[in-house]
């Protein structure tokens, strides 16, 4: 039996993640008495008796424990940002290619990816890694999540009885084009510079769909809604968790079709002139949840890594 970790299981990922964990019956759990759960070097001695760690914590509270982990040799997995462009961890989307998926099998080091990155990605690096279109397009990216995606705070904002009444409506965030997953969408692309991002939130709890408008006439290859979608069917053939549709496959498209599922839908809509690449999954579960209990298997070498 596997011994986990879950370093920081107050939030809203770290929740999920300790309640699918526990029905394991092939992990066995490991936890810090209540005053040493901000100890990190109490959190590092843990962490060196685990087969793996989970991090689910702040930026700084992740890079305060790595500091204080002197074995190189311990396996973690973070799910915060603070590692996702950093050389010394896997990324952990295993199914952009065979080379992500052994880097996460055989690193003790893995990044978890973020939910709006997780779709961006998904869609270009398929497209850049077969030369459609080139590192320096102009890309604009649009991707409406479910409220659970702030977290605690968000969540306590949105189910207050008495909230604000413009929560009632979209609501579109990040509005200075610096959110915080661009730096990984950039650098696991190979993109020359950030796309045009705009983030958006909703009444709804969970679910995701990230939106990137394809011109051909800006591809290098340009390509038909077919043959991009045959395109995309050949890079995620086998992928148990990917699946791509065909274009056009519903007349409208329901962001939280996916929610509490751990799938990813990739579609195209419009028309030979014109299309918009989709990814459509639940923000808590490929974009999070799912996809770090994916990472952790593959890490402790547990089935296929498919949750």
């Amino acid at each position: 039996m596997k011994k986990v970790f879950i370093n920081g299981s107050g939030g809203t990922t770290g929740l999920r993640i300790r309640d699918r964990l526990q029905a394991r019956p092939d992990l066995e759990l490991l936890d810090l008495p209540e005053d040493k759960r901000k100890d990190a070097a109490a959190q590092a001695a843990l962490a060196a008796q685990a087969d793996a760690t989970v991090l689910c914590l702040p930026d700084d509270a992740s890079r305060a424990f790595l500091a204080a982990l002197d074995d190189e040799t311990v396996k973690v997995l973070d799910t915060s940002t603070a590692f996702r462009t950093d050389g010394r961890f896997a990324y952990g989307f295993a199914e952009l290619s065979d080379a992500h998926e052994q880097a996460i099998r055989t690193s003790s080091r893995v990044a978890n990816t973020g939910c709006h990155a997780a779709g961006t990605i998904a869609l270009l690096y398929p497209l850049l890694a077969a030369g459609v279109i080139a590192a320096d397009m102009p890309l604009s990216v649009s991707s409406i999540t479910g409220y659970s995606g702030g977290g605690k705070p968000m969540i306590t904002q949105y189910e207050d009885e008495n909230r604000d009444g413009a929560l009632d409506a979209p609501r579109a965030y990040a509005l200075t084009q610096g959110h915080k997953h661009m730096p990984e969408i950039v650098k696991v692309c190979g993109l020359k510079s950030p796309p045009i991002f705009q983030p958006v939130v909703a009444d709804f709890y969970n679910g995701m769909l990230v939106s990137v408008p394809l011109h051909p006439s800006l591809m290098q290859k340009p390509l038909s809604m077919d043959a991009l979608t045959d395109l995309y069917r050949a890079h995620y053939r086998g992928k148990a968790m990917i699946q791509v549709l065909g274009p056009n496959p519903e007349p409208v498209i329901a962001a939280n079709k996916l929610a509490d599922s751990d799938m990813m839908e990739i579609f195209l809509t419009g028309n030979d002139e014109r299309m918009i690449a989709c990814a459509r999954f639940d923000n808590l579960g490929k974009g999070a949840c799912g996809m770090a209990i994916q990472n952790l298997d593959l890490m402790l070498s547990i089935g296929k890594g498919e949750p």
